[in-house]
């Protein structure tokens, strides 16, 4: 991949890896690429949105786990802790954000605006995690805290202002 950034120009989109790190590719993204990785979990979770919540639960907890490990990967090939290409970590934050929601546009757009709030903001103990913590497990762990307070949050306003 010809890329100016050397980081992203030792990655290769095709290499699997590669591939799920930066969001399918919309990591590459020049501007806000944790917002285009986010825009990029909207295919699945439509995939997704109508399956049993165990169902939901499960392949959300796949995407978390592998997360830490294809976040690790993209993270030592290119030399770079969290580089901002790297967006899986964002496809997890948001199905997180999803889980027991309404199946509905309102929520949805909530939700999105709930996490990327989160993920942007990072409020204690976001923060601290985001600094402290390296690895794809330092990679994935912010946006999965993001992830459960935009749910909290979304299940709250659910509650008192009824969403789907």
């Amino acid at each position: 991949m010809k890329h100016r950034d050397p980081a992203l120009a030792k990655l290769s989109l095709a290499n699997p890896i590669h591939f799920l790190a930066l969001g399918f590719g919309s990591g590459l993204a020049p501007k806000a690429p944790g917002t285009f990785g986010t825009l990029a979990a909207l295919p699945l979770y439509f995939l997704m949105m109508d399956l049993s919540l165990i169902s939901y639960l499960l392949i959300t907890l796949v995407v978390t786990i592998v997360g830490f490990w294809i976040c690790d990967i993209a993270a030592k090939d290119m030399d770079v802790h969290d580089h901002g290409a790297i967006v899986w970590d964002e496809i997890a934050g948001l199905l997180i954000t999803m889980i027991a929601a309404p199946v509905s546009i309102t929520a949805l757009v909530v939700g999105f605006g709930l996490f990327r709030f989160f993920d942007i903001l990072k409020p204690w103990p976001i923060k601290l995690l985001d600094r402290h913590v390296k690895g794809g497990f330092g990679i994935m762990i912010d946006d999965v805290l993001a992830g459960v307070f935009a749910a909290i949050c979304l299940q709250a306003i659910h509650f008192y202002f009824p969403l789907g």
